[in-house]
């Protein structure tokens, strides 16, 4: 999903993709049990790379590994960016979801999964103008296995509210926003802005809460200058 911010490359800047665990068809350990270990997945891939100090960044549950990475290794964040996220943990209603998706999964598979989740994650003007995103958002949920995808649910279930850590976050922060999520919406967004000193807010129109996928010209040239003037 973040093949597009690869040419961030040409602009000088080493830029690393991680592969969590299972998706994308990805090796080794097929699933996590918390964001901790996504989390601890990076941090171990930093190390190996010799790498002090990073922009950390992420999108949804990225947002919340991004949040765990800050809780662990707060050393390594040199800057932050927060996409399509919020730092409370999940809601009981939000909870009783998520089982069900669990249901899905296991009836129905990962297509079952993106048949209930697409209409959530893609901004209405994505649905209805977008036709290659659509496709390309359920190539990226069939690409990865049940286990995977379970895991991920789980971890996302059982994550632990980053509200207090807000305001301990003192590196420059972008925080981006489709302004057509309803999976967290700019409201959150805006809490997040509040809450870190200093934080930029970047809202993006047309998109929902893919919006690197959905508006990837306004997305990067965001990330772009916020990397140029801020970092």
């Amino acid at each position: 999903m973040w093949e597009r911010q690869l040419a961030l490359a040409e602009a000088g800047w080493h830029v690393i993709v991680p592969q969590l665990r299972g998706f994308d068809g990805g090796t080794g350990e097929p699933s996590a049990a918390s964001v901790d270990d996504y989390a601890g997945d990076v941090i171990d891939l930093l190390d190996s790379l010799h790498i002090d100090e990073a922009v950390i960044g992420g999108l949804s549950m990225g947002g919340y590994i991004a949040f765990a990475v800050l809780r662990h290794a707060a050393r390594y964040v040199h800057a932050l960016i927060l996409a399509d996220t919020k730092p409370q943990a999940d809601s009981p209603e939000a909870l009783e979801g998520r089982k069900r998706l669990l249901q899905t999964l296991e009836a129905k598979g990962p297509a079952g999964v993106a048949d209930e989740m697409i209409p959530k994650l893609l901004g209405e003007t994505t649905r209805r103008e977008r036709p290659d995103v659509v496709g390309r958002v359920r190539e990226l949920v069939l690409a990865s296995s049940s286990a995977a995808i379970a895991g991920a649910i789980r971890a996302l279930m059982s994550r632990p509210d980053s509200t207090g850590l807000l305001p301990t976050i003192h590196v420059p922060t972008l925080i981006l926003v489709g302004v057509e999520d309803t999976v967290t919406p700019v409201a959150n967004a805006l809490e997040m802005q509040r809450g870190i000193g200093g934080a930029e807010l970047v809202q993006i129109p047309g998109a929902g809460h893919l919006a690197n996928l959905e508006q990837p010209e306004a997305f990067d040239a965001a990330l772009a200058r916020f990397l140029s003037h801020r970092v």
